[in-house]
């Protein structure tokens, strides 16, 4: 089975009211594991549990594991960025470049190229 590659492809979620970890898993192209992490990177990712420890996810879970996923897979941020831009304190997005400063330097190259011109 091929798996999706954007939010777009992913199956529409069921009209129902919980969710297990596999159904969410299986709705969201992300295994149980994974979930399971970014519950204690995410803390707005907060399933109901019930008897044994058991997860059950609403919709808006889900909906907030398909943020999360475009976020971390297709958008190119850090967990640490996601989680940022999930609390609003981020307008865009960081790339490796940026953070490490190279693109900074970058420009302060080109304009220095661009003076001796």
């Amino acid at each position: 089975m091929l798996e999706p590659n954007s939010t777009k492809e992913l199956p529409p979620i069921p009209a129902k009211r919980y969710f297990t970890i596999g159904e969410v898993g299986e709705l969201c192209t992300v295994k149980p594991h994974v979930l399971r992490y970014w519950e204690q990177e995410f803390p707005q990712l907060k399933p109901v549990k019930r008897r044994g420890n058991r997860r059950y996810y609403q919709r808006e879970d889900v909906l907030l594991i398909r943020q999360i996923k475009s976020l971390l897979y297709e958008q190119g941020f850090t967990i640490g960025g996601a989680r940022q831009r999930m609390n609003g304190h981020q307008e865009a997005p960081t790339g490796p470049a940026v953070e490490s400063g190279e693109l900074r330097q970058m420009i302060r190259e080109l304009e220095e190229a661009l003076a001796l011109l």
